[in-house]
């Protein structure tokens, strides 16, 4: 693929839009001059000439990186690293004071990290992505650079570093080695809540998620029900198998495979996991500005080769990455700004459970399961607004804005964020008296892309017609493609000032965010698919309490629909415009799995019938295919006009439209 900056790179001089998508931008933008410093920030200057005082980076491996065609290479190793508990900069940290130190007193850690750069770093564009891993795992070479080489052609300087010190060592991710707390040398115990979903009907073995402190039944307890809402009912028939696992008999019916098991007893053995921000913040600082750390290795990018600096994560990236600024970690120990832009992707309006005693950091709130997990209380949105319900006043955007160090934010969901992670929370203010739009800051862009599940596969027709445990085949449509054209305009806004394209989300002062009963969303009655308008509710929650009391509601919205039953909120996909189905952020467990809960984190494809006379055989209130497309190349035209204009509107790259209108081309329609 043509590289999206052509010409030279921007810390030269950088060149936008070098293939003329958009004839209104300026071309040849100058590189962004340094601000005025604020009070408590220091205007960011690469190249420092200071030592690094708090980590020592060692590059064990450096090979040439293969299947690139630009000159990178590729680096490994591991970061040693040390906090001060009495910093105030570190006190956010939970347990952080009950961790051992060393003997000049501070907290020691080590992280894998992971670097890929070009071999001469004058050649690269000055950018350094930081992605925050999921799981251990990079997402970015196959989730933005997808069949090419997008980022490596565009002269970015990749890095990644393990943070989640609760994963199994492995090879296969970026771990990282956190210390246990313990209160003056003695165990901390408290109750933990470990939650077990579709575990079949028999008997099951489930691993904790700390070790149990004492293995007395009569100190823990079980309960199971069929549905997130209904009332907890407690079994007997389950035993320790040892201080890590538990083996469970299920009960029967009422109850199937789809049913919740609660388990709580006294676990012990915290992690410090909150450590993990404050690795990010300190690695990101040392690569961004010193010259060497300090034991005097050099920094592997050289100093002065980094002018720009965004952070990317997806899912529970995206929501470690919410989390990182809310806790004003975007500020480094000497007061400078670290990133200067940010991207949360499918994050929705959560932050993470990490900075937390007895944290679950791999668990996420869904409808169904993991429903009452932390990490998903106020604030949700970026500018600071009040809760009209606890008349909290916060946002996540508060501590970076007293210190004057937030990122430009990029903030992007799929439609399945709006149903599954309260996404409307991002944009409007929760109001149960009639929720009304946020008025966002100018360095904030908010973007959905319509009929999309929890990420997607980008394709205008499923692979198969696989139900899994759900009532229908899932979207086949993705966010992929826009956010491979908005992490290139996320760095020309960071870098060069150029204007992104506008937010396009949804709003409930248009009226494209309605509540999900029948009569407002106006999804249509199609034969065969249940429409019960749930959503993953969100109440004020009491986390005192084992398990959690819950209060009262927040008004969460999802889009009004077309005559289709598509998404009008977000930002449409061709296949939204030129469609040949229904493509919904929702789906629906089947009978036997917790029937009519929503399944999991997939949307729906609900094809149309092919002709009109199948469609008033079945039915079904959509037109047909026949209906609507004369010709084959009929619905190819209406799907290039669509992919066209997105490209003009900034939110598709042309290749990557292109390679859209190829696929639909190879669809026949009639």
């Amino acid at each position: 693929m043509p590289s999206f900056h052509e010409g030279e790179q921007h810390m030269k001089a950088r060149t936008i839009w070098g293939r003329g998508i958009s004839a209104t931008l300026l071309i040849g933008v100058p590189a962004l001059l340094p601000v005025a410093a604020h009070p408590g920030v220091i205007t960011p200057e690469a190249g420092s000439t200071d030592a690094d005082p708090h980590l020592e980076m060692v590059v064990e491996s450096r090979t040439p990186l293969e299947g690139v065609d630009s000159d990178y290479e590729r680096l490994t190793g591991h970061v040693y690293g040390e906090v001060d508990p009495d910093d105030p900069a570190n006190a956010a940290i939970v347990n952080l004071d009950k961790a051992p130190v060393n003997d000049q007193g501070m907290v020691e850690y080590s992280v894998d990290f992971e670097i890929h750069k070009p071999t001469d770093m004058s050649e690269g564009n000055g950018t350094l992505l930081y992605e925050v891993v999921n799981r251990g795992r990079p997402l970015i070479p196959a989730f933005v650079n997808g069949e090419d080489t997008l980022l490596y052609d565009e002269g970015f300087t990749l890095v990644w570093s393990g943070w989640q010190g609760d994963l199994p060592e492995s090879e296969a991710t970026l771990n990282a080695d956190f210390p246990v707390a313990t209160d003056d040398g003695e165990p901390i115990v408290d109750l933990v809540r470990d939650e077990f979903v579709d575990q079949g009907t028999g008997t099951w073995t489930g691993t904790l998620s700390y070790p149990a402190a004492s293995l007395d039944r009569e100190e823990a307890s079980l309960t199971i029900r069929e549905k997130e809402s209904d009332p907890r009912q407690p079994i007997d028939d389950w035993q320790y198998v040892n201080d890590q696992q538990i083996e469970v008999t299920h009960p029967g019916a009422p109850f199937d495979s789809g049913a919740i098991f609660e388990f709580i007893y006294p676990g012990t053995e915290p992690t410090v996991l909150g450590l993990g921000l404050l690795s990010t913040r300190d690695i990101n600082s040392f690569l961004r500005f010193a010259d060497q750390d300090k034991e005097g290795n050099p920094n592997p990018l050289g100093g002065e080769s980094i002018d720009n600096a965004v952070a990317l994560g997806v899912s529970q990236s995206g929501r470690y990455l919410r989390e990182f600024i809310y806790e004003g970690f975007n500020q480094d120990l000497d007061g400078r700004q670290i990133f200067d832009g940010a991207m949360p992707i499918i994050a929705g309006s959560r932050r993470i459970w990490l900075n937390y005693e007895f944290a679950q950091v791999g668990r996420w709130s869904k409808q169904h399961e993991e429903h009452l997990q932390r990490g998903d209380q106020f604030p949700f949105t970026y500018p600071t607004i009040q809760d009209p319900l606890t008349g909290e006043t916060d946002g996540i955007l508060q501590a970076c804005s007293a210190t004057q160090t937030c990122p430009k934010i990029m903030h992007v969901d799929g439609e399945y964020e709006v149903w599954g992670a309260r996404g409307s929370l991002v944009v409007t203010d929760g109001d149960p008296a009639g929720p009304t739009d946020v008025t966002m800051p100018d360095t904030v862009r908010l973007y959905m892309v319509a009929g999309t599940p929890h990420g997607g596969a980008n394709a205008i027709l499923p692979p198969n017609d696989d139900l899994g445990i759900c009532q229908q085949v899932n979207t086949p449509l993705g966010t992929q493609a826009v956010i491979r054209s908005l992490v290139l305009r996320l760095d020309s806004w960071t870098a060069d000032g150029v204007t992104p394209p506008a937010s396009n989300y949804g709003s409930a002062d248009a009226g494209t965010l309605v509540g999900s009963a029948q009569d407002e969303t106006r999804f249509p009655d199609i034969p065969g698919v249940t429409y019960n308008g749930l959503f993953n509710y969100l109440r004020v929650t009491d986390y005192a309490t084992t398990p959690p009391t819950e209060g009262a509601e927040y008004a969460v919205l999802v889009p009004r629909v077309d005559v289709d039953g598509n998404s009008r909120a977000g930002i449409r996909l061709p296949a939204l415009e030129a469609p040949l189905a229904t493509y919904t952020g929702w789906n629906h467990r089947s009978a036997g799995n917790a029937e009519g809960e929503l399944c999991g984190s997939l949307g729906s494809f609900i094809p149309f019938a092919a002709t009109k006379a199948e469609r008033i055989d079945n039915g079904d209130p959509r037109r047909s295919l026949e209906e609507r497309y004369s010709s084959d190349d009929r619905y190819v035209s209406r799907y290039s006009t669509w992919a066209h204009s997105l490209v003009r509107k900034g939110y598709l790259l042309p290749a990557d439209a292109q390679s859209m209108i190829e696929e639909a081309k190879g669809i026949s329609v009639r």
